[in-house]
């Protein structure tokens, strides 16, 4: 296979079908747009969802739920996921980025009490749980909030 052989398959490139070209075409005089109506005008047709002046189905259906503006979603980190860092290092959710352990930082990084920590962290995080605080805390690292 060179680049000079490379071509697409059978069918998948079809030229435009030209119309009103003549009747031995098949597409002559009317187009394919059949008589007189709503279709065959120029720009003619109806908007999406429209039911002949039927109260259209979207319409019918109540609407339902709310979403807030003002959502804030947070990125979950549980404490046993922060072993994989040496002790005494200064855990940040930039550090947490770099080494892919989150993708994104959202609205922020809250570290939840899943787990255990055996080493000592100096943990700095926009939010934490109780839990997460507490056995920080008690692996001998420190909790700093964001």
């Amino acid at each position: 296979m060179r680049l000079h052989d490379l071509k697409p398959s059978p069918g998948s490139r079809t030229s435009p079908t030209r119309v009103g070209r003549g009747i031995g075409s098949g597409k002559g005089k009317t187009s394919g747009r059949g008589q007189k109506g709503q279709k065959a005008r120029s720009g003619g047709g109806v908007r999406r969802g429209f039911e002949g002046g039927q109260m259209p189905l979207f319409q019918r259906l109540p609407k339902r739920g709310f979403n807030n503006r003002f959502r804030k979603e947070w990125i979950e980190v549980n404490v046993e996921a922060l072993n994989r860092f040496e002790a005494g290092t200064v855990v940040t959710p930039q550090l947490m980025k770099d080494t892919g352990m989150i993708k994104s930082l959202k609205s922020g990084v809250k570290v939840l009490g899943k787990g255990e920590l055996e080493k000592n962290l100096t943990v700095k995080a926009h939010s934490f749980s109780s839990q997460a605080r507490e056995k920080i805390e008690s692996a001998g690292g420190q909790v700093e909030v964001i």
